[in-house]
């Protein structure tokens, strides 16, 4: 690859990553959510409408520590998102759950996100799908490889 190539991809992921992040916010944040920020909304996403899930899992999933996590946690608490319990098989788990206010919540975020996708792939062929979903995996892979060394 060309160095004007490499310049050009490299302009256009950070364009792409600031842009998501900016257009998410605005997206996501409205009315309806305007007490909760972009982060809390990807908690939420974490929290999932399945299953309860516990903080050590949920922090894991989001890549921060159980501590940073729970300052989160006690302020979407408080704003009627989420709910904590502890295990009745472990009492020294709390587990999470979505209220009704924080699936819908959820579900506003997963619809910017599903848009964002149809966008994105709209009028692609097959072969462009798989190139696209190809070098988007390299690209995870290369942040998974980095993570995993900034960790050591």
């Amino acid at each position: 690859m060309s160095r004007e190539d490499n310049r050009k991809l490299n302009e256009l992921l950070v364009y792409l990553f600031n842009r998501v992040m900016d257009t998410e916010a605005k997206a996501v944040i409205t009315e309806e959510y305007k007490d909760i920020t972009n982060n809390d909304m990807h908690i939420i996403d974490a929290i999932g409408i399945g299953e309860p899930g516990s903080m050590s899992a949920i922090a894991r999933q989001l890549s921060v520590t159980v501590g940073t996590l729970t300052v989160n946690m006690n302020s979407l608490e408080k704003k009627g998102y989420i709910k904590r319990e502890r295990s009745a098989e472990d009492k020294r788990v709390v587990l999470v759950t979505l209220t009704e206010k924080g699936r819908r919540a959820f579900f506003h975020h997963r619809d910017f996100h599903w848009a964002m996708i149809r966008s994105a792939v709209k009028g692609l062929n097959e072969e462009e799908m798989k190139v696209l979903i190809s070098c988007l995996q390299k690209l995870s892979n290369f942040f998974d490889k980095e993570d995993r060394e900034y960790k050591e």
